[in-house]
């Protein structure tokens, strides 16, 4: 299927072949700035303006009801601004389907936001926010979590402590897309998706995937010694 996306950051043809994503697959998305794994996320989470049918546990995603679709899919963007001063307890339910308490007050815990609960949103540091955007997207406990750079802002105790929550979530049954840069993070994923220009250009086992020559070629490196890259 062939996709043309206009979505004020990207503009041009998206294409992408069918999908399949598996119940407790951990996927990432990688590829050069600009190749598309963005606007991908976006048409994936009904927000880009221009969607195909997508189905999830053999239920096909309806974009028009905002209850069912928070309980099957979670979105976080890559953006970590936020303008509402609203308090960080309140923040973190804000969802049209209900939530858990006992999850949030899980996620509230693990993520270390206890101390903010009763801070403006928008006061928060980038690292903070970007937390609080991790559990607000988690907090419905959905099927399918598609993530921009959800390790983006955040220091080495925070990459690893999220790839862990990742990790929990892939146990219960989620299925996880994460758009990565950083891809020293790629050997936590199950698989890889390389994107390129606008399509899926190579996928499989993360790996194996980054010692193909298409990675290199698609992020203009060369083969170094010790198995690294080089410019």
């Amino acid at each position: 299927m062939t996709l043309i996306v206009k979505d004020g950051r990207f503009e041009g043809r998206l294409e992408t072949t069918d999908l399949t994503l598996q119940p407790g697959e951990k996927a990432a998305l990688v590829g050069p700035n600009g190749s598309g794994k963005t606007s991908l996320m976006r048409v994936l989470a009904g927000i880009a303006g221009v969607y195909d049918s997508w189905s999830l546990g053999g239920r096909l995603l309806d974009y028009n009801a905002p209850v069912a679709r928070a309980r099957m899919l979670g979105y976080l963007p890559a953006s970590r601004q936020l303008d509402w001063p609203i308090p960080v307890r309140d923040f973190v339910r804000l969802s049209p389907a209900p939530v858990d308490e006992d999850v949030v007050t899980s996620l509230v815990e693990q993520l270390e936001l206890t101390p903010f609960l009763d801070r403006p949103s928008n006061a928060l540091s980038t690292g903070e926010r970007a937390r609080l955007l991790i559990a607000r997207t988690f907090a419905t406990r959905p099927q399918l979590l598609l993530l921009d750079e959800p390790m983006a802002n955040l220091d080495p105790y925070w990459v690893l402590r999220i790839a862990d929550l990742l990790d929990a979530e892939a146990r219960r049954g989620a299925i996880i897309l994460t758009a990565l840069h950083d891809l020293t993070l790629v050997e936590r994923f199950d698989r890889l998706l390389l994107m390129d220009r606008g399509k899926v250009v190579a996928d499989g086992p993360a790996t194996t995937i980054p010692c193909k020559p298409i990675f290199g070629d698609t992020f203009r490196l060369k083969p170094a010694p010790g198995g690294r890259w080089q410019i």
